[in-house]
Order: structure tokens, then C-alpha cells, then sequence
């Protein structure tokens, strides 16, 4: 068996209606009418020709083709599975930056607070923070177009502000104490994606790697900070994979690779074609084979997330801590269409180690898209008891240690969902952006308050106000945010560190945050007293390659 490559090929589909029909076309009378009916390709394009030519030609209104082909498109394949999925051609790049790892575009990250763009800070070497564009500023006009105030969406920004490398676009920002608004000509360029958000040394020995996703650039960040954490003294790692929704399979490999011993199978896939039947093993010399891991998962992991963690788990190279993952087992080939269109195809099943598939039952997209309010319903997200395994699906690691399919990764140890703190009008207050406002209008009066405090001293002494939180209230009344008494003193104690996580994120970086919000993390602080057993897992994984060779 081959090794599955983290790749996105470009394969066209040897199948005439998908060329046809995404292109919004439809085959005129090259096509003789087919003599059968039955299950074939030819019955099948020429009915839908049939169809369109008639609505097209003789229906009482007028109708725009191609969004009708495009509505079909996505109803056939309502009926495939969850995941195989079709993305027009006006949203096929802007998916596909995502994992790739850089885009192109002025370099800003934005929010849309009261019907305006503002930045909510300049993404470091890009073309806006070396034009001098500051957190706080609001982006009024954009090519001479004025867009605040007219219901702007976020994509509606990515289509104003990303383009390609080289193209010059003109906005006019608005900034607090300045009269006049500000013109700047954006050299639009690569503006870098980062998939690993935190790299930090919890203490002496405890190493932390926050993945959010796994793209293109993911193996070569991990590498980099798996290289610095070794460099500072990690002798263990966590490896938080909490809601990383997953990506590439590719990458999912590789940083598996790099923690397994050589020769550890990683992940297996069938599909309906031999070409598809593959399996991963680690294969080369990894940075991290010795120390002890343990991956952080809950119900928001899916798909890579649970191949690394069904991996370790399988090899009992890690302990999986946390709730039950996701449960997405089916693996998409990304296929370019002919009008810039892209279809993801499921092409094979994967499976780990032990045999295991992993994915959850499909029936009705209702049933699919409830699963979770379901589990919550059923008392999966508090106590593991309420989780039943069906003995068919029952599977051993490498040292005989019973794991379960069917539906997702479960953890070695089971940590419930923590809801003593968080509200709903907690939520609302952030949902509105009515705390990122907040925040940007509170560090922009406060500058001098942080200059020259280092970010030990953040963590360690200061602390958000109650003064801080009644001007937070406020803005959400302004935003039309309810005020809820009862809410309010059940979450203050959540809502400051909250606060204080999102300030040290623009003052510092993504470090500050992580490092603020696994305070209150049950599920990270569960972890740093587990390692006794991790390191267990590590000797017998150790001793069982050493027994094979």
C-alpha cells in the first residue's frame, strides 16, 4: 500500500454531467436519446437535458439557469452523504485559502461592529501594518465606494479587500481623534495563514501546541514549535485538538509521523476503487518519539483531528483526554471544475489502526445536523456513562486495550462539559461584538497603561475592573444587548477572564490568549494531572516496537 499524499490534484471528473452541468450548460443534440432507462450515465444526463431544455425554452417565467443547475447540483448530493459537498466558483477560493496557508489580500483582521469595518489589528508583516493601519481604525470607503452604514457582510469584506498579489486597492479610514479621514493606497500581497495558534511551556517539562486546523503549512509549523518547546526543555506535550474541525489528511499524517515510532500504521482507507485502498505508516525518524502526550479532543474535533488522535490512541502512544470526538470518518478528493467550480467527493472511508471507523451514523440531514443537541440532550457532554458501546464494534490497541467505532474517538479519560460559568447573554455580548468593541475602545484610551509591561506580569497581577465590565454592559445596550441581572453574576468571574484572554491576544499575541483561557479550561487542567499515566502509555508503546523488532 501506498502512502496517502497531502495533496489537492486536480482531477477532472470523467463524468460528463459533472463537467456539464457545473459549467450551468446543458448537451444539445449531440446526444442521442438512449434506448434504456436503467441505471446508467447516459439514461441519466439525458433525462436532466431534457428537463433543463424544456424550463429553459417553454417555462412561464423567466429563470436563471445556472443558479437552478446549481440548486440541483447541491440536492444530488444531498443524497451521497454529509460531507460530499459542491462550492460555486465565486466562493471555491476563499475555501480554498483556508487550508492552503496564505492568501492574497491588504493584511487585516476585521470585524463589522454597528454596520462598519474595523480593523481589529494589522496582521504582522503585511501590507497594512507596514502602511501604518492601527487597530481600532474604521474602514469607511473602499475604491471610492462608500461601505459603512450599508449592511456590509464579512463577504462581502473578503470580496472587497482580497485580490491578487500586486493589485492596488484604495480605502479611506476613519480614526478616533483625527478629523479628516485618512486615505491609503493597499498594495494587496501573500498574506500568511497560521493553523497553529499557541506554542508555550506550561512549566519545566510541560510543552502546549494549539492546532486549529490542519493545512498546507501545518506539519512545518508543528515542526517549528515542537523544535523551540525541545529547545526551552519540553520532555512532554499536550497536544490540544479541541474544536480543530480538520482539513488536510496529509498533515494529519505527518504530524502523526513525527510522534509515532517508525513503522506505526496511522490510518487506513477504503474506498469503492482500488486506488483509493491505501494506508499511512510513520515512516521516517520523528522530533517527538520519546516523551509522553496527551491530546486534548471534545465533540468539536472532526475528521484530521481524529485521525492524530485515533493514531496515538490505537499505538497507546498518547492518552486522549477530554469528550467524545466528532465522529467524521469519510475522506473528500478535492476535484476543480471546469468553471472554477470545486466538488468534494467522499472517495473512501478511513479507518485507524485497530480497524476502527470512526464515522457516525447518516441518516436524514436532521438527524446529522442535531447530533450534537442530541448528545446534550442524552447527558453525553457530563457523564460517560450515558455513552453506550455496541460490543460488535469493540477493537484493540496495540497492547489490548478496548476501544470502540461507530461514531467518533473516545477519550481514555472522559472530562464532562463545564456550564457553571458561561450565559447566554455572555454570548450575546460577544456574538454582537459588542466586547470587541469594547476592547478596541478600551486599549485605545489605556495605551500607556500596558506600555512596557511584560506579559508575565499581565498574567500574573492584572485584573479586568467592575467599572471595566458596567462600560461593557453599557456598549451592549447600545448594541440592543438585553442586560440580564441573573446571568451577569452567575458569568462575571467568566467574563473577566474572557476579557482579559481577548485583550492579552491584541496586546500580545495568541500565546496571551491560551495561556489566560486554559485557566478555566477543565479540559487542559484535567490533563496537566494525567501525565503519570501518559507516561505509561509512552514506556508499554516503547516496549511493544522494541518486542516487533
Amino acid at each position: 500500500m501506498s502512502e496517502i499524499k497531502n495533496t489537492k490534484q486536480q482531477i477532472r471528473l470523467p463524468l460528463i454531467l459533472a463537467l456539464a452541468i457545473s459549467a450551468g450548460i446543458w448537451i444539445g443534440a449531440t446526444f442521442a436519446e438512449p434506448k434504456s432507462d436503467t441505471n446508467d450515465l447516459k439514461a441519466a444526463i439525458y433525462k436532466l437535458q431534457e428537463i433543463i431544455t424544456y424550463i429553459n425554452r417553454d417555462y412561464v417565467d423567466s429563470v436563471n439557469t445556472n443558479e437552478l443547475v446549481e440548486f440541483g447540483i447541491e440536492k444530488m448530493l444531498e443524497k451521497l452523504d454529509p460531507h460530499s459537498t459542491y462550492i460555486p466558483a465565486r466562493d471555491a477560493t476563499l475555501a480554498k485559502s483556508e487550508l492552503d496557508g496564505e492568501f492574497d489580500g491588504i493584511g487585516v483582521e476585521f470585524g463589522i461592529i454597528r454596520d462598519t469595518i474595523y480593523v481589529v489589528a494589522p496582521l504582522t508583516g503585511g501590507p497594512s501594518e507596514k502602511l501604518g493601519i492601527q487597530s481600532g481604525d474604521q474602514i469607511i470607503n473602499v475604491d471610492g465606494k462608500t461601505v459603512a452604514g450599508t449592511g456590509i457582510t464579512n463577504r462581502d469584506v473578503f470580496d472587497l479587500l482580497r485580490g491578487p498579489r500586486g493589485s492596488t486597492v484604495k480605502v479611506e479610514i476613519k480614526r478616533k481623534n483625527q478629523k479628516d479621514l485618512i486615505p491609503y493606497d493597499i498594495i494587496r500581497d501573500k498574506i500568511p495563514q497560521y493553523s497553529i495558534n499557541a506554542t508555550y511551556m506550561v512549566n519545566d517539562e510541560v510543552g502546549y501546541i494549539k492546532v486549529t486546523r490542519f493545512g498546507a503549512t501545518t506539519h512545518e509549523e508543528f515542526k517549528k514549535s515542537v523544535s523551540e518547546l525541545k529547545e526551552k526543555g519540553m520532555k512532554k506535550l499536550i497536544l490540544d485538538l479541541q474544536n480543530n474541525p480538520g482539513g488536510y489528511m496529509g498533515a494529519a499524517i505527518n504530524i502523526a509521523d513525527e510522534i509515532l515510532n517508525s513503522n506505526s500504521l496511522i490510518v487506513s482507507q477504503k474506498g469503492k476503487l482500488n486506488r483509493y485502498n491505501q494506508k499511512a505508516y510513520a515512516v521516517k525518524p520523528g522530533l517527538f518519539e520519546d516523551g509522553s502526550v496527551i491530546v486534548l479532543i471534545n465533540e468539536g474535533s472532526a475528521s484530521a483531528s481524529e485521525i492524530v488522535a485515533g493514531a496515538l490512541q490505537d499505538n497507546d502512544r498518547g492518552l486522549i483526554v477530554g469528550r467524545r470526538s466528532f465522529g467524521k470518518g469519510l475522506v473528500q478528493m478535492p476535484i476543480d471544475l471546469s468553471d472554477g467550480a470545486e466538488l468534494r467527493l467522499t472517495i473512501a472511508r478511513y479507518y485507524t489502526p485497530s480497524g476502527r471507523s470512526i464515522q457516525k451514523p447518516y441518516g436524514t440531514d436532521e438527524d446529522y445536523s442535531r447530533d450534537f443537541s442530541n448528545r446534550f440532550e442524552h447527558g453525553e457532554f457530563f457523564s460517560a456513562d450515558s455513552i453506550k458501546f455496541n460490543d460488535s464494534l469493540r477493537y484493540e490497541t496495540v497492547s489490548g486495550r478496548s476501544v470502540y467505532g461507530g461514531g467518533g474517538i473516545m477519550p481514555d479519560f472522559f472530562v464532562p462539559l463545564d456550564t457553571t460559568m458561561a450565559s447566554a447573554y455572555v454570548n450575546r455580548l460577544f456574538n454582537s461584538d459588542s466586547a470587541r468593541e469594547f476592547i478596541l475602545d478600551y486599549l485605545d484610551k489605556n495605551k500607556k497603561k500596558f506600555d512596557g509591561m511584560s506579559f508575565e506580569d499581565y498574567y500574573k497581577k492584572y485584573q479586568v475592573s467592575e467599572e471595566m465590565l458596567q462600560t461593557l454592559v453599557k456598549v451592549g445596550e447600545r448594541n440592543k444587548v438585553k442586560f440580564d441581572e441573573k446571568d451577569f453574576n452567575k458569568s462575571k468571574n467568566y467574563l473577566k477572564i474572557l476579557l482579559k484572554a481577548h485583550m492579552g491576544r491584541q496586546i500580545y499575541d495568541d500565546n496571551a490568549f491560551y495561556m489566560v483561557i486554559n485557566d478555566i479550561n477543565e479540559v487542559y487542567l484535567q490533563a496537566l494531572g494525567l501525565f503519570e499515566e501518559a507516561e505509561k502509555l509512552a514506556f508499554s508503546s516503547k516496549e511493544k516496537t522494541n518486542e516487533l523488532e
